[in-house]
């Protein structure tokens, strides 16, 4: 898995449509292996990333968990934490 897609599931507030798109644009640029399409392309790279941004947030509405939400803060400063551990 990419390390820029953020798991955006049960959370509260819930993900955002531009947290939604950000991380469908990071899965196309990681399938289509670049950060920035070719004009030949650009069309059908966009397309890509407004259908699975579509279909991100019909999968994230239907998922069903019994987990409490968990706290976007709370998610941020374990991050901070592993990225400390990981880079110190």
């Amino acid at each position: 898995m990419c390390r820029n897609i953020r798991p955006l599931n049960n959370f509260e507030p819930p993900a955002t449509r531009d947290e939604v798109t950000a991380a469908a644009l990071q899965y196309v640029r990681k399938v289509a292996g670049t950060t920035k399409p070719s004009q030949a392309n650009e069309e059908a790279f966009y397309a890509a990333v407004k259908e699975i941004a579509h279909i991100t947030e019909h999968l994230l509405d239907d998922l069903v968990t019994t987990a409490p939400p968990k706290n976007r803060e709370v998610e941020a400063a374990k991050a901070r934490a592993r990225a400390q551990a990981r880079y110190a």
